[in-house]
């Protein structure tokens, strides 16, 4: 029967992939052997980062053209603007009042643990060229800039750049054109969506190089920077690391609770994809796959075209985290005594800032920058941002699975509250998220295999 929620087992039923096939047990294995490799040989770990870099690129050049189907496809599929605007705010005002929860949490746990405390960093010593690059980008993201940012040069120039908040900006104006077109509008619509299917079986080739990616990103990460400056920072890592956990778990975890799922049921869920962001340190590279699996969850197909892409742009949690716990660190190895005022200025520039860092690896570092020039009086300068630069890329890993695992409840959540939430499919998965979770690497628009472990057969959802 069409839209079951029974899963049920092929007529022929298909020999099991061995489990050195499948795929998260190869990104395991591949993270492992680049943290060997960069640990043993600094050297050859470093000139690993080509292939890290190459899988990323390739994820990359796919993203604008799926999200922009995705979106107007959505969109237009609706064919109500008002029911696409009630999701958008919906969207906006969980993704503002969760991230609000981030940014605190950095705070009170920076002030409470107080990581910095005793570092007794000497800023004439401070090598500002080290980040000459990263305030310079921040000094030119003003807020009149990060608003004219939103606009491209061009329709094709957003596509081309692949700048997440434009392609945003003609996705929505386009869905809401077709809208309007009629008979037109929906021949558009089904070739935008026939569009949308190629781009995510290009995607479903590429994630199969994701072991070659993360082992590459992992090698020159502990190659270039040792496991020595994580020792040296140790404290402030475990501090993030600890925070975020806390945000998950408790945050997300009493969010989930009340939407009537276990964070950790649907952590099992999105195992794959989390340990591609671990390690390639940029959740974009799961992105159409996290849709894929929101939708198999139960979440309604327009609610995941518009909150996942939207989310990754305007609900970065553990960015969020990040700037907060980062800033009060810094202050504190300086020395420096923050007021009611600055944190306040704090709060309000890492809001804005965070918007647009759209999980690609260091986009968190370039918002740091930003937040620590806004601060009135400059109590912490931004050659300050040296003393984390070499533990930089360790946090990274955590700023994006902690992005990824907020847009994933996220999508829940306002598919819930929009009344479009399949909840006995939602019961059937986190019942076996091991199970019914589908890998990365079979899933496409149209045909979602679903396997029951690295031993398991194959089996076709029914309909």
């Amino acid at each position: 029967m069409h839209g079951s929620t029974n899963v049920a087992v092929t007529e022929k039923a298909i020999r099991p992939d061995p489990w050195y096939k499948v795929l998260y047990i190869q990104v395991l294995i591949a993270i492992a052997l680049g943290i060997l490799l960069g640990y043993l040989s600094p050297d050859w770990g470093k000139s690993m980062k080509w292939l890290g870099d190459g899988f990323i690129a390739l994820i990359k050049m796919m993203i604008a053209p799926i999200i922009f189907c995705t979106i107007v496809h959505g969109i237009a599929s609706i064919g109500d603007l008002k029911k696409v605007g009630r999701v958008g705010l919906k969207a906006l005002i969980y993704f503002e009042v969760v991230s609000s929860f981030a940014l605190l949490i950095g705070i009170i746990v920076g002030e409470v643990v107080r990581p910095g405390a005793g570092f007794g960093a000497d800023l004439s010593k401070l090598d500002a060229k080290a980040v000459e690059g990263y305030a310079s980008k921040a000094a030119a993201d003003s807020t009149v800039a990060h608003i004219l940012g939103l606009i491209p040069k061009s329709f094709f120039d957003a596509m081309a750049t692949g700048d997440l908040l434009q392609v945003l900006l003609i996705s929505i104006l386009t869905g809401c054109v077709l809208t309007g077109m009629g008979a037109k509008g929906e021949a558009i619509t089904h070739g935008i969506d026939a569009a949308g299917q190629v781009f995510f079986r290009i995607i479903g080739l590429i994630v199969k190089l994701a072991p070659i990616g993360a082992f590459g990103a992992m090698a020159f990460t502990v190659g270039q920077y040792g496991i020595g400056k994580v020792i040296d920072l140790a404290w402030l890592v475990g501090t993030f690391y600890t925070t975020s956990l806390l945000f998950i778990f408790v945050v997300l975890g009493g969010i989930a609770a009340f939407c009537g799922f276990s964070i950790f049921k649907f952590l099992a869920y999105i195992k794959d994809e989390l340990l591609i962001v671990l390690g390639t340190s940029s959740s974009e590279t799961v992105l159409p796959h996290m849709m894929t699996k929101m939708k198999r969850l139960g979440a309604s197909d327009s609610v995941v075209g518009l909150v996942i892409p939207t989310g990754y742009s305007f609900n970065l949690d553990g960015t969020n985290i990040y700037m907060t716990l980062t800033t009060l660190f810094l202050a504190q190895a300086v020395g420096a005594d923050l007021t009611f005022g600055q944190y306040a200025t704090i709060f309000l520039v890492a809001m804005l800032t965070s918007k647009g860092a759209s999980g690609v690896t260091g986009a968190g570092f370039i918002t740091l920058a930003a937040t620590l020039a806004a601060i009135p009086g400059t109590p912490v300068p931004v050659a300050a941002m040296t003393l984390v630069l070499g533990v930089d890329k360790f946090m990274s890993e955590c700023r994006a699975l902690t992005n990824l695992i907020g847009n994933g409840v996220a999508t829940v959540v306002v598919s819930r509250w929009e009344g479009e939430l399949d909840k006995a499919k939602l019961n059937q998965v986190m019942a076996h998220p091991v199970s019914i979770g589908t890998h990365i690497s079979d899933e496409t628009p149209e045909l979602m295999t679903v396997e029951s472990g690295p031993r398991a057969p194959k089996v076709a959802a029914a309909e």
